[in-house]
This record gives structure tokens, C-alpha cells and sequence, in this order.
């Protein structure tokens, strides 16, 4: 999945919760800044931020490896 594709479905995932950023970044601990950035697809977040934000979102990473 690329970053945009990322970005967006975590956006969509916190607006469906009815998140604000701000919110989202206080109960991850995740910077604002951080997820302005990975919902507008840009930057490039590590695994521990994605996580953090799957956790709150209720959502699950999946890690696939092509050969």
C-alpha cells in the first residue's frame, strides 16, 4: 500500500469515529504534526507510529512480503 492509500484510509477510519487530529494525537501520543502529515500522505512514519494509531483506531496492520 502506498503512503497516500495509508493516509487516507487512517483518515477516513478517524473521521467514521468521529476524531478530531488533535484528539488522536493526545490518546496515541503521536504529534499532530506527525498525523497531518501521514493522512496528507507525505513524511515517512515508522512502524511504532503506525501502531500507535491502529491501536486507537481499531484498526490492523498487515505486513506483506514480496519476493
Amino acid at each position: 500500500m502506498d503512503k497516500q492509500t495509508l493516509g487516507e484510509q487512517i483518515k477516513n477510519r478517524r473521521k467514521v469515529l468521529k476524531i478530531r487530529q488533535e484528539d488522536l494525537a493526545e490518546i496515541s501520543a503521536v504529534a499532530l504534526r506527525t498525523i497531518v502529515s501521514i493522512e496528507r500522505g507525505e513524511g515517512n512514519p515508522s512502524l511504532e507510529t503506525l501502531l500507535k494509531l491502529a491501536e486507537v483506531l481499531g484498526m490492523e496492520l498487515q505486513l506483506n512480503v514480496k519476493l
